[in-house]
């Protein structure tokens, strides 16, 4: 069959390094990535933009592109540690995607020492034949200074961590309280005993809640007052801490530190719901009767008293007993929590009216010493309180999307949208290799995936089906178009509740301010989209399904301006949340495989969290850490990948590797600047084998976990630095053996799960 012609048309794009070498072109006409193999690397670097040429495919059917042109080199300092080697001085990039080193001039050091992170300016950039020569612009210390990681992270990620001199010098000028003047055309709600309940950890406060019986209707229900800080009376439109506010877009929650979206004394004072003194608030006021489903409701601004700073564990307690110490010293407050409670309890019912998917799965906390080292890793546990408040939030949410649609105004809902067509097929053959009776439609609902998971919460195997049932999801994001949000099967959705830290909400909150004054919102000029919105952008365009045959062609409105900006401020609020989640996993990484270097040739028991055509990446039970077990760890035999039942199977043992199947490993190595942790199989993977062995003479299954047979497989070579099989493979799949034991085993990748924040989804 003949290769169709490659038409050398040049496309410009943003190059997105990979640390094996080779890179990738982003292309900014949303088209399929364009791949550069490591020859085309050498005279650009990651984030440089370029014009390139298509000129063949390569063998997994990826365009492969000619770097004919440098439209631009990327200004983003680059961060790293200073070497010597051979007498020549030299930076190794932290961020392993620019893939060379950058020479530093003797006169270029300035003071810093061997050894130290320091941030580089380049001066001279790389070319076919020569390395990038920079200057260094700051020394950041040495590699095991307390907050290092975080330092690092934020200039890594490219995160704001510093606020304009305009920004600082606004702040200072606020009021350190409410005055009279801002309590004009407000509702007063100082008798009211409204109480925030957060975290123990919590230092802002967004929201403040209520609730006292009420008649509905002609029957009984609630009064539910949802308070959120008033964000948008202190910070207005265009103004320096609005441009600081909009740039971030986010509050950034790392270990021991959050770079907040606001300053100081905005975010944990003068906005801040702190108690017992009178703050600024936009109010939700709903009537929701015994059924759960919202009757009415209204916005109002007012100012507030909190009656208390609550935390979840307190509230918990005081639900549980209502006799007890805790409701003792809270006695005037417990009849109206005992209402949030009821309140709560109707609206977890329509919850499960709705079909809204609800997977209970486990998110960590990293608890830190004095000095930011980690000295425990432990479960977040979620209670009635925590869940109370999250009812709260997302009916105060709905509302709020609610009455911007009412009100026909353009605003950012909250979009989260079904899994894609792919993501179903592949669904549909992992449910139906576990030979499970349930399977999800071609438009799946919400309540078909709430289905599933509830009819198998009970199996051995619950936790590897919910996770499929997870990752076949798309991500939410921010958008101006109304799609709806799957996952909580709602029509319409957007963030109202948290302006200190989301600068969408706080859009929002202007936006239904400016519907009650009957006034029209309009967004300032924003910046062109960069390369992390322009990324989200392709992304979603690969989202839009295509016509059904048959259909009639639809023609697409064409955007008018308006809807252009607040576009561009949906992709720009999406892209640096994605930033900033990132941020937060690279620091935990770092953290983990630091604690982790303490461990090393220790053993753990732990579970499988991933199979890939690899080897298997297994979570241990106590640290809730993850790491690689390399598929040459896994024993003399040969493998075979499956990606319908997401397992590894040996060919002479019948030997099944799937989520959730219990293996014991040892730590064989940690990477700290790769953030990587390998692992190795040990004592149990070995007895499972022997008895694999038997039990497949004797004629039963053997299985690691629940599992089938599989077909389908793919062949590994080695890395430079790996070890090869030491017998050839079969025609297909992965020989696993050949390294001597107690050898690292390659190169494998840390995880940890990222802090979770209420009102994240």
């Amino acid at each position: 069959m003949k290769e169709k012609p490659i038409l050398l048309t040049e496309f410009e794009g943003q190059v997105n390094g990979h640390r094996d070498g080779h890179g990738f072109v982003v292309r900014d006409d949303g088209q399929p990535d364009v791949y550069l193999p490591p020859n085309e690397m050498r005279a650009v670097l990651h984030r440089d933009r370029v014009k390139v040429q298509v000129v063949r495919q390569d063998r997994r059917g990826r365009p492969e592109g000619r770097v004919t042109e440098i439209v631009g080199r990327s200004s983003a300092p680059i961060i790293g540690r200073l070497l010597q080697e051979s007498g020549v001085w030299l930076v190794a990039p932290e961020d392993k995607r620019y893939g060379q080193d950058v020479l530093i001039p003797k006169g270029a050091m300035g003071q810093a020492q061997p050894g130290q992170v320091v941030v580089v300016e380049l001066t001279e950039p790389p070319a076919l034949y020569g390395q990038p020569v920079g200057r260094i612009k700051e020394v950041l210390g040495e590699i095991d200074d307390p907050g290092m990681e975080i330092e690092v992270a934020v200039r890594k990620y490219g995160v704001p961590h510093e606020f304009s001199d305009a920004a600082l010098a606004q702040a200072r000028a606020l009021p350190d309280k409410v005055r009279a003047a801002d309590k004009k055309h407000r509702i007063d709600l100082t008798d009211v005993p409204l109480v925030t309940i957060d975290g123990e950890d919590a230092r802002d406060f967004d929201d403040a809640v209520y609730c006292e019986p009420a008649k509905v209707g002609r029957g009984k229900g609630w009064r539910l007052l949802v308070a959120i800080a008033d964000v948008s009376h202190y910070v207005e439109t265009g103004e320096a801490i609005d441009i600081d506010a909009y740039e971030r877009a986010t509050s950034v929650y790392f270990p021991r530190r959050v770079i907040p979206m606001l300053p100081e004394k905005l975010s944990n004072g003068l906005c801040s719901l702190n108690p017992e003194v009178e703050r600024l608030c936009m109010v939700c006021d709903m009537l929701i009767n015994a059924q759960g489903d919202i009757h009415a409701y209204q916005f109002y601004p007012a100012v507030m008293f909190s009656h208390g700073r609550l935390t979840y564990t307190e509230v918990a307690a005081i639900l549980q007993n209502t006799r007890g110490h805790e409701a003792q010293q809270r006695e005037a407050l417990v009849p109206h929590l005992l209402n949030l409670h009821d309140v709560y309890r109707g609206l977890l019912e329509a919850r499960k009216r709705r079909g809204a998917v609800d997977f209970e799965t486990t998110e960590t906390q990293i608890v830190c010493n004095e000095v930011g080292q980690i000295e425990k890793i432990v479960p977040r546990t979620r209670n009635d309180a925590h869940r109370l408040i999250e009812e709260a939030m997302l009916a105060a949410n709905v509302c709020s999307a609610e009455f911007i649609q009412h009100g026909k105004h353009p605003g950012l809902f909250r979009v989260h949208e079904g899994p894609t067509p792919l993501k179903i097929d592949i669904l549909r053959q992992y449910l139906k290799a576990l030979a499970l009776p349930y399977s999800v439609s071609d438009e799946p609902t919400p309540l078909e995936f709430q289905q599933i998971a509830t009819a198998t919460g009970d199996r051995p195997d619950a936790l590897q089906i919910h996770q499929m049932l997870l990752r076949s999801m798309s991500q939410a994001i921010y958008s101006p178009n109304n799609e709806g949000h799957f996952g909580l099967a709602f029509e319409a959705y957007t963030h109202f509740t948290s302006p200190i830290r989301r600068y969408p909400d706080l859009l929002v909150h202007r936006v239904i301010k400016c519907i009650l004054g009957e006034r029209k919102y309009s967004l300032p000029n924003l910046p062109t989209p960069g390369e992390a919105q322009l990324k989200l952008a392709k992304r979603l365009a690969d989202r839009v399904k295509p016509p059904a045959p048959g259909d009639k062609p639809v023609r697409a409105k064409k955007p008018n301006a308006e809807l252009l900006a607040w576009q561009a401020a949906g992709l720009h609020c999406s892209a640096n949340e994605r930033r900033a989640d990132e941020a937060s996993r690279d620091v935990e990484a770092w953290l983990k495989c630091k604690y982790m270097r303490e461990h090393l040739g220790e053993e753990f028991s732990g579970k499988v969290s991933a199979a890939t055509s690899f080897g298997l990446f297994v979570t241990l039970d106590s640290m809730y850490v993850e790491g690689l077990v390399h598929i040459t760890e896994l024993g003399g035999e040969y493998y075979r990948f499956d990606e319908a039942r997401q397992e590894l199977r040996g060919e002479r043992t019948g030997m099944r590797y799937a989520l959730g199947t219990p293996v014991r490993v040892q730590v064989s190595r940690v990477d700290l600047d790769g953030r990587r942790i390998d692992f190795r199989l040990v004592r149990e993977g070995e007895e499972l084998v022997a008895r694999a062995l038997r039990d497949k003479k004797g004629g039963s299954a053997a299985v690691a976990g629940e599992g089938g047979s599989t077909r389908a497989a793919r062949k590994r070579k080695p890395k430079a630095g790996e070890a090869g099989p030491s017998a050839q493979p079969g025609p297909s799949g992965i020989w696993s053996g050949g390294k001597p034991a107690g050898k690292p085993a390659g190169r494998g990748a840390g995880s940890s799960a990222g802090k979770s924040r209420k009102g994240k989804r």
